[in-house]
């Protein structure tokens, strides 16, 4: 009995000491301990090396054999037969076994304070989080709204891409269709223009071949060729005199006129066009040079319309250079105005020159005719007052000198004479026409030209007459046409 009580008391005390975590579970554990009920250890357990060395060895054969045992074998001991007496080495083993359960079980009672304490903080933990999960569960649902519309816009975004893409695609696809068709087109004209290319070359060969072969021929005219092309120069040489005209600010010296290339011709009866055909020049050859005189050369003329010819005079008046007058043959009527009230005016000795009372035809009733009448007295005094005022008389001795002189009022006198009267300032007795550089062409079969359209025709009995223009508004003629030779 004295053995069996320390094996009994060191049994018991491992049966009290609470297990690990590892060796029960918690749940287990912690039933166990509320119940105050000892936790008995499991084969295997850190503990059954301590009981092993705690009990005697025929205690613990015993204890193995009965726990080796199948619990079914009907045996109703625990423990086997008590063995003989341990020694003192056994007892002080077992002393110190003890101690160590005694050491463990406080052990083991820190340990579940720890383990409770653990418990406690995670349970608070717990509860912090789930404070915490409430708090921000408002967040994460607005979080989570926010994400659901990003996802949604980005799916809107991705659908919006898609569609770009697929707009992309095709027209990138519509492009290369059209650079195919382009391409195609362009290989087509490339053969095209081959074809028209070896066409060309091929015309270009036979035309090469043919001015191979002209240029052959033609080497046995060149020598012709250059031999008549010579014989043209030189006589286009003979025909031009080959010298400039003479410039010189005072033309007139000792009865005779030179002339330069600055002369502008008046033939025939001054009509619509006359004006612009003077003027333009006049003022062509200002623009070159206002320093050399302009020479209006007047052949023979019966004078015309009063506007074309009062734009004559104005264009002579404001030209800044000296604008002068030559009659070689005949100046009447607006032409004889013209040469009387020029800066400067020259005549050949015989040369006719006639001034009249202007001349027109009226037409309407008496009414009309008189308003004629009176444009017509008008035009007439406009023009030959400052002709009277040159001569030094009055218009009405002018007029009465007329009709003394001849009974139609038609008075003509020579340049002589004309000079006498200031009509004409010099009598010119040689012409030097230093513009006429080249030789003039003879044309002796051509019937005489008039200017501006101007053309003589015949009448029904055969006489020659020119047809006039219509006149503008508000003009009329100032001409000589005593045998009805201008109608």
């Amino acid at each position: 009995m004295s053995l069996l009580r320390p094996a009994l008391a060191a049994l018991l005390l491992f049966s009290s000491i609470p297990l690990p975590a590892q060796m029960l579970s918690a749940p287990k554990a912690a039933k166990a301990a509320k119940k105050g009920e000892p936790a008995l250890p499991l084969a295997g357990s850190p503990l059954e090396p301590l009981v092993a060395a705690a009990a005697p060895p025929a205690v613990l054969s015993g204890a193995t054999a009965a726990a080796a045992a199948p619990a079914n074998s009907g045996s109703s001991s625990i423990l086997p037969a008590i063995p003989s007496a341990p020694s003192e080495d056994r007892i002080e083993l077992d002393k110190i076994s003890t101690q160590n359960m005694i050491k463990q079980q406080e052990f083991q009672r820190k340990v579940r304070a720890l383990t409770e304490e653990r418990d406690e903080s995670l349970l608070r933990n717990a509860v912090q989080a789930e404070k915490l999960r409430a708090e921000f569960a408002p967040v994460e649902h607005e979080q989570k709204v926010l994400l659901l519309k990003g996802q949604i816009e980005e799916a809107k975004f991705l659908q919006a891409a898609a569609a770009l893409r697929r707009e992309r695609d095709k027209a990138r696809l519509e492009n290369e269709v059209a650079r195919e068709k382009l391409n195609a087109e362009l290989i087509k004209a490339d053969a095209e223009k081959l074809r028209r290319d070896l066409v060309v070359q091929e015309l270009d060969f036979q035309a090469r071949k043919l001015r191979q072969e002209s240029d052959l021929a033609d080497n046995k005219t060149v020598a012709i060729k250059a031999d008549l092309e010579l014989r043209e120069k030189k006589e286009v040489w003979k025909k031009q005199a080959n010298r400039e005209p003479d410039y010189v600010k005072e033309p007139f010296k000792d009865g005779v006129l030179t002339l330069s290339d600055r002369r502008i011709a008046i033939t025939g009866p001054i009509v619509y066009g006359t004006a612009d055909y003077v003027t333009e020049r006049i003022h062509y050859f200002n623009n070159k040079s206002e320093e050399f005189p302009i020479f209006l050369v007047i052949d023979r003329s019966p004078g015309g319309s009063v506007m074309e010819g009062y734009r004559i005079l104005k264009a002579m008046q404001a030209s800044k250079a000296p604008v002068h007058v030559v009659v070689k043959s005949y100046a009447a009527s607006m032409a004889a105005t013209i040469a009387t009230l020029a800066p400067r005016s020259y005549a050949y000795p015989n040369a006719v020159i006639l001034h009249h009372q202007i001349w027109s035809v009226t037409f309407g009733n008496p009414t009309q005719q008189k308003q004629q009448l009176d444009t017509l007295k008008e035009w007439d005094r406009r023009l030959r007052e400052p002709i009277a005022r040159k001569m030094g008389t009055s218009m009405e001795k002018f007029t009465a000198e007329m009709y003394r002189q001849n009974v139609d009022g038609d008075w003509e006198e020579f340049a002589d004479a004309a000079v006498r009267l200031k009509w004409i300032d010099h009598v010119v007795h040689e012409l030097r026409e230093t513009g006429m550089l080249k030789e003039p062409e003879a044309k002796l079969g051509d019937k005489p030209k008039l200017a501006f359209g101007l053309a003589e025709e015949a009448d029904a009995k055969g006489d020659r007459y020119v047809r006039l223009p219509r006149l503008q508004h508000s003009d009329a003629y100032f001409l000589y046409n005593r045998d009805g030779y201008y109608r």
